[in-house]
């Protein structure tokens, strides 16, 4: 992931790499994902999350379109 403070500067550091646009996100729904990604796994009740789940955590913060959908194994 990486942070660019315009749209301009994503164009330009697009071109001085030769990478791929992926996906702009605004970065309130950077941290809306951050928060409901990242739990304590210190948690007596942690466990590792299923495709499913992770996919439902994306969906949550709006992030539904074919960038965000994680591969089936």
């Amino acid at each position: 992931m990486s942070l660019f403070r315009s749209e301009e500067h994503v164009d330009r550091w697009l071109r001085a790499t030769g990478n791929e646009l992926g996906a702009v996100v605004p970065l309130t729904q950077v941290w809306e994902l951050a928060k409901a990604w990242y739990v304590d796994p210190r948690d007596p009740t942690w466990r590792q999350r299923t495709r499913d789940e992770s996919q439902a955590v994306l969906v949550s913060v709006g992030l539904t379109d074919s960038f965000w959908e994680l591969p089936r194994s």
